[in-house]
Parts: C-alpha cells; structure tokens; sequence
C-alpha cells in the first residue's frame, strides 16, 4: 500500500493530539502500518500543534513540505501557515470559524484575510472541503468536539485506508466515557457536512 501522508494543524486545547491518537487506534483495528510525530510548539499558550501522520509502509514519520496527501486544519489561518506542505493533488479540510492570536487581540498583529487566503488555498491544492465545525460541534453539545467533527470530514473524503466503524470504535475507547457520545454524533456532523469546493 503506498503510504498517505496527514498533516494536522491547530491551536493548542482544540484537541489535535486526541484527534491523532484515535486515527492511530483507527490505523490498528484495520491491521495498517502507522507512524505519527507532533510537534507541541507553545501549545499551552495558544501556540501551533501540529501533528504528522503516515498511514502505510514508511521509514519516517518526517513529511517533507510539499508531501502532505490531505492537511487537517482546527482553524483556517493555520491551514494558509501550512501551505507549504501540499502540492497540488493535497486535499485541505478546515474548520472555518477562526481562532485570532492573542497578537491579534491585543492590536499588535492582524489576522489575515479569510476569503482570499481560501481563494489561494483553491488554486494550489487539489480540494477544499470547508465547513463550521465549531458550529457542528456545539450541534453536537460540546464546542470541544471540533476535532471529532473534522475526523469526520476527513473519513468522509475517503483518502485513508480507514473505515468510518474503525474510527467511531476508536473513538469509543479513546475518548473519556462521558464524551463519547457526544463525540460520536459529531464525528456524523462532519462526516455528513463534507463537501468538496
């Protein structure tokens, strides 16, 4: 199986290293080679968490810019960050409601421009499938849950050698048992919202 290559980004406390260990227990209940890395940066504070993972045969858990089959954002400034990480076959998911930094906040930075930055997103990518998660997750009944909606989002595309079963039993053991209801109905929010633009 040719390996294919998922590169998660958000701010940290969205919830990207739980959203990378259940597609890992996915990986495993479907018998595929996984190898993942993450990169925490000032996640505390705010700051970017990116996780790499590569699904299938692999020496690495490296992915080289330009290398990404699919990129994952929680928030759509960090999607444009991560460009250089796709090519031109790269599928994007993002969720669409921002998270300014705290730069931004305070009147030392300003937050880029949304329309033009998915207008750029577009043009060198493959395919953009956009959608409010923060808005499906509190459907859901938990804003925590956005990670959960774009696990199903990503599923839906059908680019991992993963099932939507093998991902909700992953979310069933990998989630707190109080959530997993609630994560479970919005990994089905995401997964019905997915529509390439």
């Amino acid at each position: 199986m040719k390996p294919k290559r998922l590169i998660i980004v958000a701010v940290g406390g969205q919830g990207n290293l739980l959203a990378s260990r259940i597609l890992g227990e996915a990986a495993l209940l479907s018998g595929v080679p996984v190898r993942m890395s993450e990169i925490h940066g000032m996640a505390q504070r705010g700051g970017v968490v990116e996780s790499a993972i590569i699904f299938g045969e692999a020496q690495s858990t490296i992915i080289s810019d330009g290398e990404a089959d699919v990129l994952v954002s929680f928030e759509p400034s960090e999607a444009m960050r991560a460009m250089n990480r796709c090519n031109s076959q790269t599928m994007v998911i993002t969720n669409l409601s921002p998270l300014p930094p705290f730069t931004t906040t305070i009147g030392r930075g300003v937050y880029p421009d949304l329309n033009s930055g998915l207008s750029l997103i577009r043009k060198k990518t493959g395919g953009l499938i956009t959608l409010d998660a923060t808005d499906l997750a509190l459907k859901a009944g938990n804003v925590m849950a956005v990670n959960t909606v774009l696990l199903g989002a990503l599923i839906r595309t059908g680019i991992l050698p993963l099932s939507a079963e093998n991902v909700r039993n992953a979310i069933r053991t990998r989630t707190k048992k109080a959530t997993v209801e609630v994560n479970l109905k919005a990994f089905e929010l995401g997964y019905e919202a997915a529509q390439i633009v």
